[in-house]
């Protein structure tokens, strides 16, 4: 598939500061997470994705352009800022309305446009005629998220769209993003809350120091982590059968019994092996499984893996 976004030695310095450091990379289509802490260089690529920056050295090729200064491209990008952009003084319809106009929409169709795009970021009505400056920070969230989408963007580019929303809210921007994702619209989502990254996002591109460690999957970035052990949790009715069972095939690491005496937990070395030979070891064992878990595959663990 033609890559979204296209990097081959992508640098960007600010005097002796750098923000990223000679990263190559693909972004692919569908709705991609950027992991990494504060200061790894999430917000500077989004920056340089759509067209802020000029990059220090590199290639940088976004829907197979260069993004700086380039109108063209930059009409068929959304983009959602961390920081705050609205005019205070300002109500919500009228603003995203004048917006749309500019966009290119026609004043007849652009109010229109705008309430749509309000009661799809589920803003209530009873708030429209307020100013913007009098609203809450997860409020102001969901109007910088409808003005991303106001002109029917085909690329949109999140950087912690999240902030400032309560739970409820949070889950009903996910399913925005999830919908906007299943119509075509290609989405980058920039978050340092990696369990909502991990909920959203079927595809992440780690970022640390300002390189880039990792990208793929959650299962393909656990494969780029050296030695990696894969702590499972067994509850079954004789677990130190099947321990005994597990232990004489070679698979474990280590391993230990709850105090509930229904619980094992252990440790394999090679999964893909493991879980090849697992129904088969069951079938050795004769034991009666309720429940199996990975402990170790959140991409917070992977991260922190990756990272160290």
């Amino acid at each position: 598939m033609t890559p979204i976004v296209h990097a081959t030695g992508l640098s960007q310095w600010y005097g002796i500061v750098m923000g990223l450091n000679n990263v190559s990379f693909e972004i692919g289509p569908g709705l991609v997470g950027l992991v990494g802490p504060n200061g790894a260089g999430k917000s500077t690529l989004i920056q340089l994705i759509t067209g802020q920056f000029r990059p220090s050295s590199g290639s940088l090729r976004v829907l197979g352009e260069n993004p700086w200064n380039n109108p063209r491209l930059l009409r068929r990008i959304g983009y959602c800022p961390e920081g705050e952009s609205l005019p205070p003084d300002h109500q919500p319809v009228p603003w995203l309305s004048g917006l749309a106009i500019l966009s290119g929409l026609p004043p007849s169709d652009a109010r229109q446009r705008a309430e749509t795009l309000l009661d799809r970021v589920r803003l209530p009505r009873e708030h429209w005629h307020k100013r913007l400056g009098q609203y809450s920070k997860g409020m102001r969230q969901r109007v910088k998220l409808a003005q991303a989408l106001l002109h029917q963007p085909e690329f949109l580019v999140l950087d912690e769209p999240m902030n400032g929303l309560d739970p409820l809210g949070r889950q009903e921007i996910a399913h925005i993003l999830k919908e906007s994702a299943a119509q075509g619209t290609h989405i980058v989502v920039s978050s340092h809350i990696l369990a909502e990254l991990e909920a959203l996002c079927r595809e992440f591109l780690i970022l640390h120091w300002g390189r880039v460690l990792a990208s793929g999957s959650r299962d393909e970035l656990r494969t780029d982590v050296p030695n990696w052990a894969e702590q499972l949790q067994v509850r079954c009715d004789q677990p130190e059968t099947l321990a005994r069972v597990l232990f004489d095939a070679g698979v474990l690491l280590g391993f230990d019994l709850d105090a509930d005496h229904e619980t094992l937990r252990f440790r394999v070395r090679d999964p893909e092996s493991f879980y090849r030979r697992w129904l088969g070891l069951l079938e050795t064992s004769r034991v009666v499984v309720y429940e199996i878990r990975s402990d170790n595959r959140s991409l917070r663990q992977i991260f922190e893996k990756v990272t160290a």
